[in-house]
């Protein structure tokens, strides 16, 4: 079978072939965005893009982040972006991108148009992660280095497979959806930095709804927009492995168990080293002050996005391994995005530490890896390591994730979406989260 034969039988899975435990995790990924949602709200893209959706118009079937209806395409371009602007999302390290903010807004857009149920709509958002996780491993780590941003690209495939799943499209549709994405995904990593970063996010999810909406008008495209010839794949990649979409089958293992969450508001790169930092402070009682140096191997692909010596703004911060560090083990909020002020370049203390830190890359470990030790003042070594991906289990991820929520948008907000969590109704609409949304709490 081809590429888009097995994404089309991913689109049709029966509700019942899909596993538990992986649409719990899918769930989870739905609070995890509606917080990141509700957080970045303020942020001057989403006021822009939600100025743009009311010039625009349309008909208001869809909740936009913050106030308003509007179409579901937009509403999918604002939710998208409005979600991404933190920075604060979930991602796949396989897919090499953020899978949430690029199909959940493209999913509950159409969930409200149609009338689907909480259910249907992680179901949806489930068999769109998975594509986009399988297209992006066919396209591999060659696109994200050639400068595509793959949480546009791949991403905005998941979001078409997503969204024609809850219009009900047939096979040929759905082929058509594809073949459609294919000639309208797009994305470019030369954003990030900019407002053009989290608005990929939106394009995605736009793309894909476009794409389905087309798809169920009987609109027509190339029989194989992705593999084909000139098709998405082969202009999009030197180095396309066309078997490792469906190597690992679906009867085996669905690969968005895979997906990883942020709890810490800075590049994900870092936090390994954070966690590693944290569990030995927590072990050894340390402080800052105990401290003597710090050596620390990650990945060398990490070095080149987050071993920034000297940030000069609070956003730099973020992608400062000597900087971060001195924060952890200070015991400074690095889960709250508001603690990253430009202040802390000139923190005497921070800045002091920070001279004492080397990054070395290293080869054996993964991307989800850090590993090193601690140098303390009396000169006993004290050995640091964290793999990101040793599993947690559904309680420690809900509690983590609830922290998280709290940290970013209040107790009272982060409660009434935690209100959505595995405990409700099947049959719960997902106009309920639109109308959340929607509101401004605060």
């Amino acid at each position: 079978m081809s590429l888009t034969d097995n994404l089309i039988g991913l689109a049709a899975t029966p509700a019942d072939e899909l596993p538990r435990h992986v649409l719990a995790r899918a769930r989870f990924s739905l609070l995890d965005w509606m917080a990141c949602g509700v957080a970045g709200m303020g942020e001057p893209l989403a006021g822009k893009l939600r100025t743009l959706a009311e010039a625009e118009g349309g008909a208001p079937v869809a909740s936009v982040i913050g106030g308003g209806k509007a179409p579901a395409r937009m509403a999918a371009l604002v939710n998208g972006a409005t979600s991404h602007a933190l920075d604060y999302d979930d991602t796949h390290f396989a897919h090499v991108g953020h899978l949430s903010v690029g199909i959940y807004p493209a999913v509950l857009a159409v969930a409200e148009e149609t009338g689907a149920t909480l259910r249907e709509v992680t179901e949806a958002f489930l068999v769109g992660s998975e594509a986009a996780i399988r297209i992006g491993m066919v396209l591999g780590r060659a696109h994200y280095d050639l400068g595509f941003h793959q949480t546009a690209t791949a991403g905005a495939f998941g979001a078409a497979v997503a969204a024609g799943r809850l219009y009900g499209l047939d096979a040929g549709q759905m082929c058509a959806a594809i073949g459609l994405c294919a000639t309208r995904a797009s994305g470019l990593k030369s954003q990030f930095g900019t407002m053009g970063k989290p608005y990929n996010a939106g394009v995605a999810a736009a793309n894909g709804v476009e794409a389905a909406q087309l798809a169920k008008l009987g609109f027509t495209s190339a029989d194989d927009g992705l593999m084909g010839p000139q098709g998405f794949v082969p202009t999009h990649t030197p180095e396309p492995d066309p078997a490792a979409g469906f190597a690992v089958p679906l009867s085996e293992r669905f690969l968005f168990e895979g997906n990883r969450y942020k709890f810490h508001a800075c590049c994900h790169g870092t936090h390994a080293m954070l966690e590693a930092l944290i569990g030995a402070k927590r072990r050894g009682d340390l402080r800052l002050g105990d401290v003597a140096g710090m050596t620390l191997r990650t990945n060398p692909r990490w070095l080149r996005v987050c071993d920034l010596k000297t940030p000069r703004t609070g956003l730099e911060v973020k992608f400062s391994y000597a900087w971060l560090a001195g924060m952890a083990l200070r015991g400074d909020g690095t889960g709250d995005d508001r603690a990253y002020l430009d202040a802390l370049c000139e923190d005497a203390e921070l800045a002091g530490f920070a001279r004492a830190v080397t990054v070395n890359g290293d080869d054996e470990l993964s991307d989800l890896e850090a590993a090193g030790h601690l140098t303390l003042r009396d000169g006993t070594r004290v050995e640091i390591s964290h793999d990101l991906a040793a599993p947690l289990s559904e309680a420690e991820l809900a509690e983590k994730l609830r922290d998280k929520a709290r940290a970013m948008i209040g107790a009272d907000r982060a409660e009434a979406i935690w209100a959505f969590d595995g405990s409700a109704e099947d049959a719960v609409l997902a106009s309920g989260i639109g109308r959340l949304l929607r509101a401004d709490m605060g």
